[in-house]
């Protein structure tokens, strides 16, 4: 399926929407699963007790090799099935609580002034992926988490690595591999060298009790590294290049920055950088849409098909601050939906309403239509160039 711009998903999601939600799809390894588009029904699935995130079910669907390679190693609650993905989770929930988060506001200010001063002291065009968009959660999941700052650049590439489509399902692996032994140590420093972070108030709280053991904690500390980084990363470059797209919006963000909460919720909405995510598959038969998925079916849940559901938002095609999308499933919906969301929004807030504060005249220095994305798992612009009037 093409994509009109970068920022559009596939021009075939309507098609499937207007065939009752979903369809069948190829996969890669000759397979087919169904591509699930429909806003009610990407809903309805995912809150299924029918549907299933483990993937060690033979059916499960995956979308190359090397994402086979990549979803199959290091398990984590986010691919188990109730009960044990409840028990799991519960245990992390109250360190991602709204009001705690909140907390850590100040501290992602204090981290996107220094990135905004740094750029502004560089002669324009400035490329902001490297320099603000990847910066910003990588140095806040390195305070967060109790990390070396220095060790950010060393995660950024491996978890490059396992989110390139292209890479190879043994290089997934080495990754992976290495993620997990950086997790392992981290936790044992910890143990010897407790300090005011996350990971040692899980090590305080979790390890040498009955509920998490520590291969489990293990793999929580390595997804709390990665899912903290790329996705926001990604999301950052994208929303900026999109406000820059709609110069009259950005416009009215700038005079009243009270619309920036709502503008995120839009642009996480409009953009939806997991375009063929979540993924699942039925462990029963389930009718759905004039469609019948059998248990053993694969299901791709395509989010962003779903938050562009005309039935669910009016002219979903057209960007719009104003909207009330608060609704949308950017982040998943049911029992699996993404953890993280409250820190994502907070670093997305501070970083939109920062940027075009600080720089008022900031633009695109290439043309719009030249913006590119890689062969990523997500949307992930190749380069984001900007300049600026400087001031004298």
């Amino acid at each position: 399926m093409t994509r009109p711009t970068p920022f559009d998903p596939p021009e075939g999601y309507a098609a499937v929407r207007d065939a009752g939600g979903l369809a069948r799809v190829r996969l890669w390894d000759g397979r087919t699963a169904w591509l699930v588009t429909g806003y009610d029904e990407v809903r309805s699935l995912l809150s299924d007790p029918r549907i299933s995130a483990d993937r060690g079910h033979p059916g499960f669907p995956f979308p190359t090799a090397g994402r086979e390679a990549l979803e199959r190693s290091g398990r984590t609650f986010v691919t188990m099935d109730p009960p044990e993905h409840g028990r799991l989770r519960r245990v992390f929930t109250k360190y991602f609580a709204i009001k705690r988060i909140e907390a850590l506001r100040p501290m992602v200010q204090r981290i996107v002034d220094e990135l905004v001063d740094d750029i502004m002291a560089t002669p324009p065009p400035v490329d902001l992926v490297p320099a603000l968009a990847l910066e910003v959660p990588a140095r806040t999941i390195c305070r967060v988490l109790g990390m070396p700052f220095e060790d950010r650049h060393r995660f950024q590439a491996l978890d490059h690595r396992r989110n390139t489509l292209t890479t190879s399902p043994e290089d997934v692996l080495r990754a992976t591999e290495e993620m997990l032994a950086y997790a392992d140590a981290l936790i044992t420093r910890k143990q010897r060298e407790p300090a005011d972070d996350l990971v040692s108030e899980l090590v305080a709280d979790q390890l040498g009790g009955d509920t998490v053991s520590r291969e489990e904690l293990v793999a929580a500390v390595r997804l709390l590294i990665t899912a903290g980084h790329e996705t926001t990363a990604n999301m950052i470059a994208m929303s900026i290049a999109t406000l820059l797209r709609h110069p009259e919006q950005l416009r009215e963000l700038r005079a009243d920055p009270s619309l920036v909460p709502n503008a995120v919720e839009e642009l996480l909405r409009y953009i939806s950088i997991f375009h063929i995510s979540p993924t699942r598959v039925a462990t029963e038969r389930i009718e759905i849409g004039g469609h019948v998925i059998e248990a053993g079916d694969g299901v791709i849940t395509a989010v962003a098909g779903a938050n562009r559901d005309d039935a669910a938002f009016a002219d979903a095609a057209r960007f719009d601050l104003h909207r009330e999308a608060r609704h949308h499933v950017a982040f998943g919906y049911g029992v699996h939906q993404c953890l993280g969301q409250p820190l994502a929004r907070v670093e997305l807030q501070t970083v939109i309403e920062t940027i075009f504060r600080r720089i008022p005249s900031l633009r695109l220095a290439t043309d719009p239509e030249s913006l590119s994305v890689k062969e990523y798992a997500f949307l992930s612009l190749t380069a984001l160039p900007v300049t600026w009037e400087e001031q004298s």
